[in-house]
């Protein structure tokens, strides 16, 4: 099922579709699995839908422990320098926070994880969607870019293009767990073996709240609530 809707749902992201499913089987939340009622479909359906013959009753099912807790990630320090590249991921298009620190990038690369979702071939929607996010980002934040390459599916073309760009440094926002993760840590390991640091920077609302992530949704959201003008203000009327 998890992969099925990796591969279907356009905005499929790899975190939240895997833990869902280990909490409706009961593995997220050890012994307890999740039931659908009927009430709650119809009423947040406004009554469009009422099923009827749900199952009443659903064994959790049984699976290896969770793993160890691990510290919040703290994110790379980086220095803003000529020779910058700027290196963005379907995980994060929104690269403003590295460019008000100081970045200006001499080029950027578009590296996109969508189609390593799943060994089998991803739905073309997803494809679209995906790319089409990138392409966008692109022509957002183009003046600040320098020239944009891409979309790259492999950690060796992120090299090549370091290299042709003549980069000396690759600065990245930070790509948690994924395909685009994974190529990401993969690109990291040529680019620093070819002599081209890669940093992955945490943006400063992220540092701020990873830490408050330790259980479910309504603790996160009263922990972080005041976060949220403290450090992410709402844009202006304006911005918006």
């Amino acid at each position: 099922g998890a992969d099925f809707f990796l591969r279907h749902l356009i905005d499929g992201d790899p975190a939240s579709n895997t833990l869902s499913w280990r909490w409706v089987a009961g593995l997220h939340t050890r012994g307890k699995s999740y039931l659908a009622d009927p009430a709650n479909v119809a009423r947040f359906t406004g009554g469009r839908v009422r099923p009827a013959g749900l199952a009443a009753a659903a064994p959790a099912l049984d699976g290896p422990p969770h793993p160890d807790p691990r510290p919040a990630p703290r994110g790379d320090s980086w220095r803003p320098a000529p020779g910058s590249g700027l290196l963005l991921t379907e995980d994060d298009l929104s690269p403003g926070f590295l460019l008000d620190a100081g970045l200006v990038p001499e080029a950027t690369a578009l590296l996109l994880g969508h189609r390593a979702r799943s060994p089998l071939a991803v739905a073309a929607p997803v494809t679209a969607f995906t790319e089409g996010a990138a392409a966008d980002a692109a022509a957002c934040w183009g003046d600040r870019l320098g020239p944009v390459t891409g979309p790259l599916g492999d950690a060796g073309a992120v090299l090549a293009w370091a290299r042709a760009a003549d980069l000396r440094q690759v600065v990245m926002p930070w790509a948690p767990t994924g395909p685009a993760a994974g190529l990401a840590t993969e690109a990291g390991r040529l680019l620093d073996a070819a002599g081209i640091p890669l940093f992955r920077a945490l943006r400063p609302f992220d540092a701020a709240a990873w830490p408050h992530a330790t259980h479910g949704f309504f603790r996160f959201r009263e922990a972080v609530a005041p976060l949220v003008d403290r450090i992410a203000p709402a844009p202006s009327a304006a911005a918006r």
